[in-house]
């Protein structure tokens, strides 16, 4: 089974962008060591707990600190960007890191209206424009002459194009063009299998993909034993708290027994938005992996936590490879 790697780049309470920059640099060369497939980060605006708004630059950062791995965005919200900027950038990536550069792209603009008015975009119509404007995003890279103004960077550059989404828009857009498809079910998982059973049915091959591949997300954090991942968890808890009660901010440390302090309806939040995870030692994190993929039939899992200690981070990502070795592809 592939196991990939979604950082948020989290700015830990008491920690500098520039720790959460170095962390993830870090966070990705022991991903690179351990053999994960993909290390991907995430377009958000406006979130002092957040050091990943700046995609591409984050990216040049992360590659020069590792060599094989493939590195992308999980994903670029293209209604907030042109798609001839886009193919700039990732053009230039990939000039950088040749061979190893995704491009996954996503319609929701990562931002609430502060952001979309600070953007100067109408992302309501860039929305609707998203098909359309990912079509153009491939046209510049393959140098097609129909583009008036060819990118360069951009043209003839050759990144792995993905369709990213939490719901079936994303599926059918992904199908229709033949490109691989991932789903958010991380922290949406409603839609999950409908997704992807419909993104199998509707695939169309193209000269990019042949057959259909997607891959899934799975919030995993593994520890030495359950009760100490379950305490790491609780960060990720508070942050998904804080978010949906419209105070978001840096990660908070471990709280034992958080859960507990809150009220019926933010648990039962939690248990929605959280009930896909594998979190606990290995042996238990490789029986929710191993569950998680004979459910969705994934040819890839991508794993996203947000751990507020650099050094339980990277001791997860080594145990929750050590889960996944040995499971197949269901």
């Amino acid at each position: 089974m592939k196991l990939s790697v979604l950082d948020l780049v989290s700015v830990v309470e008491g920690g500098t962008v520039r720790d959460a920059l170095n962390n993830a640099a870090a966070a990705a060369k022991v991903a690179e060591d351990c053999g994960y497939e993909r290390y991907w980060v995430a377009e958000h605006h406006g979130m002092e707990g957040i050091a990943s708004a700046a995609v591409s630059v984050v990216l040049a950062h992360i590659g020069h600190a590792t060599s094989t791995i493939r590195i992308g965005s999980g994903g670029i919200m293209l209604p907030n960007h042109s798609p001839l900027v886009i193919a700039e950038q990732f053009g230039t990536l990939d000039a950088l890191f040749p061979g190893r550069i995704d491009l996954g792209l996503g319609r929701a603009p990562g931002a609430d209206q502060r952001i979309v008015r600070a953007l100067r975009k109408d992302t309501n119509r860039a929305a609707e424009d998203f098909p359309q404007d990912v079509v153009e995003l491939r046209a510049q890279f393959a140098g097609d002459p129909r583009v008036p103004l060819q990118a360069t960077p951009g043209k003839g550059a050759n990144p792995q194009m993905w369709i990213l989404g939490s719901s079936l828009f994303g599926a059918q857009l992904a199908a229709m063009l033949g490109l691989p498809y991932a789903f958010a079910s991380h922290f949406a998982p409603r839609q999950l299998d409908e997704a992807l059973d419909l993104y199998r049915e509707r695939f169309e091959p193209s000269e990019t993909l042949a057959k259909p591949y997607c891959a899934a997300a799975i919030n995993v954090i593994a520890a030495d034993t359950d009760e100490e991942a379950q305490l790491l968890a609780s960060s990720m808890d508070q942050s998904f708290v804080a978010l949906r009660t419209g105070n978001p901010g840096k990660l908070k440390p471990p709280v034992p027994g958080y859960r507990n302090s809150l009220p019926d309806s933010a648990v039962s939040m939690l248990e929605s938005v959280r009930r896909v995870s594998a979190v606990g030692t290995v042996e238990t994190v490789r029986e929710g992996l191993n569950a998680f993929a004979t459910r969705t039939g994934a040819d890839e899992i991508i794993a996203a936590a947000s751990i507020f200690d650099q050094g339980a981070r990277l001791h997860s990502l080594r145990l929750a490879m050590q889960a996944a070795k040995g499971l197949v592809p269901a």
